[in-house]
């Protein structure tokens, strides 16, 4: 009893080292950081961010349009979202469209002639993205029928093959003896 309480306390103790260990230059960034903080001010402190443009109208606009397109090096964010370089020159595109006085419709007409339907966060239904409308619930609904077609054959195939005789007399002999053990346990208690 005397040992595990000495190797308890040994464990303690390696333990409590390792987190003085982690900790002395953590305390010790954290004691140099007030002095030096006057330098760091411009950089450490975090401003609200300035908008980009000084016209709120802009920027909206901006915003609703970029939500409708995708970015095209992320592919799963919308372009609004995206932090990518190319991202940021689409945003600068579309804020130079909408200074010249173009309609949000001309804007995506522009990028879509630019970059194809692909562009778009929410292609349209048109004979070139009718697969990609219906594509996803084609495949679906073949799959389900692929997987009863293989389940009712192999239900059929399951069916038509019998037992040996082999077969059957080594199956009966293990119900048989299951049932002879479960009488044993259930009906004679002595």
């Amino acid at each position: 009893m005397r040992r595990g309480w000495l190797t308890s306390a040994l464990t303690s103790a390696r333990s409590l080292l390792r987190a003085l260990l982690f900790a002395t230059p953590v305390l010790a960034i954290g004691a140099l950081l007030p002095p030096l903080q006057p330098l760091l001010a411009p950089a450490a402190v975090a401003n609200e961010a300035a908008p980009l443009v000084a016209d709120e109208v802009t920027e909206k606009r901006l915003l609703a349009i970029s939500e409708e397109l995708r970015c095209l090096v992320c592919q799963n964010e919308t372009l609004a979202a995206s932090q990518a370089e190319l991202a940021n020159d689409l945003r600068r595109e579309i804020r130079g469209l909408i200074k010249d006085g173009k309609s949000d419709a001309e804007i995506m007409d522009f990028l879509v002639s630019r970059y194809g339907d692909f562009v778009r966060y929410r292609p349209p239904l048109k004979s070139s993205t009718l697969l990609l409308w219906l594509g996803p619930a084609a495949l679906l609904l073949i799959g389900i029928f692929a997987l009863f077609r293989y389940l009712r054959q192999r239900n059929v195939a399951i069916a038509a093959t019998p037992l040996s005789a082999d077969e059957a007399r080594r199956a009966d002999a293990l119900l048989n003896a299951g049932s002879a053990d479960n009488s044993d346990q259930h009906g004679n208690k002595s």
